[in-house]
């Protein structure tokens, strides 16, 4: 079975580059920008096509990894060409497999397939694979398929409903992207304390590291720490007293929610005051966000 790729960005280097270097064999890829198809070859030790029906034509399972907003435009011209037999797979998180609109009338079986990574770069995210967890959704034979193949190369792929799509996407973001821009708040803030960027980062490491770490061993309740897990109102005081209006809403949003954690692990500990503290605090940030609005 030979896998083709329609679009070499860094989802399609990655995977293909992956399979490759596992023994699996590549048709190679094909994309819009030429040249972008040549570098993946080369990468990949595949072929580049010239045209989408000459990669379809060459590849028993088709992997779409271009851009959310162009796999329906791309499966459309893909479904007149004749593709019964084949596999056809997206890597869209967001978008279950149902996409590929009439594709039971054209003898392929189609599936959804996400690998929970950050593919941050085009040449080196590849070597994450093997650590990867992937989920997928679609059509029994295409999800079997996809299912044994991974599994043989040691991943763990698990079967969601293409109903769950968005919110398990929304889940993945949070958890990799949205993480990111906690990190550069706090990071920023150490800035206006005088650290530069790279001091700041090689100050906080371990607390980050140990963090998640103990996240990943214990769980987010008995890995809270600090003084909102000791309901240290003097200290959340001075934190919000020193924030500008963008970071309190942030940290009254994420302190809201680090207080629901913290009545969990301690359910003895009296939080009311702490409660009141945090929603004064959300009150005065929508008060002046309506009031610089209206002047």
């Amino acid at each position: 079975m030979k896998t083709g790729f329609i679009g070499a960005g860094r989802v399609g280097c990655s995977i293909g580059k992956y399979l490759s270097e596992s023994g699996i064999p590549l048709a190679g890829y094909y994309d819009a920008v030429p040249e972008a198809a040549c570098d993946a070859a080369a990468f990949t030790a595949s072929k580049s096509f010239a045209s989408l029906e000459a990669l379809v034509q060459e590849s028993s399972l088709v992997f779409l990894t271009t851009p959310d907003s162009m796999i329906e435009r791309t499966w459309e011209e893909i479904r007149p060409l004749p593709i019964a037999g084949k596999l056809v797979c997206h890597c869209s998180g967001a978008l279950p497999s149902d996409a590929f609109t009439g594709i039971q009338n054209t003898g392929a079986a189609g599936c959804s397939f996400h690998p929970m990574l950050p593919f941050h770069d085009r040449y080196a995210s590849y070597s994450q694979l093997k650590h990867a967890f992937f989920t997928i959704e679609g059509d029994d034979k295409a999800v079997q398929a996809l299912s044994a193949l991974f599994t043989k190369l040691g991943n763990t792929v698990c079967r969601i409903e293409g109903a769950y799509k968005p919110t398990y996407h929304a889940a993945a973001s949070i958890l990799s992207n949205q993480v990111i821009a906690v990190l550069d708040t706090g990071y920023r803030l150490l800035e206006e304390c005088g650290f530069s960027r790279e001091a700041a980062i090689d100050a906080t490491k371990e607390l980050v590291r140990q963090n998640i770490e103990n996240v990943l061993a214990h769980d987010c309740v008995q890995a809270l720490t600090g003084p909102i897990d000791r309901c240290d109102l003097t200290t959340v005081q001075k934190h919000l007293d020193c924030l500008h209006e963008e970071d309190l809403r942030m940290y009254q949003v994420l302190g809201s929610k680090l207080l629901k954690l913290a009545e969990k692990k301690n359910p003895g500990q009296d939080y009311a005051a702490l409660h009141k503290l945090l929603q004064h605090a959300a009150a005065n940030t929508e008060y002046q966000s309506t009031g610089a609005s209206q002047t």
